[in-house]
């Protein structure tokens, strides 16, 4: 299961860092972001949608890159 929410790619969480957030409007609004994924090699994957409900993988960060991470949290 993946429960990732939100990504920050970069140095600076607050400065300099590029966010990205699952359902976030991207590219003119013509996409959202779909799913951020963690793969077995430590990358990170962001998928997107579109109108017609096609899903794309649309960036990548290898492991070496600092990423912060915040995940889904589920209170019963």
């Amino acid at each position: 299961m993946n429960d990732i929410r939100k990504i920050a790619v970069g140095p600076d969480y607050k400065g300099g860092a590029m966010h990205y957030v699952v359902g976030q409007e991207i590219l003119g609004n013509s996409h959202f972001i779909h799913l951020i994924k963690m793969n077995k090699n430590q990358s990170i994957s962001i998928f997107i949608e579109n109108k017609k409900r096609e899903i794309y993988l649309w960036k990548q960060f290898n492991s070496y890159m600092p990423v912060s991470i915040e995940y889904n949290i589920y209170f019963e």
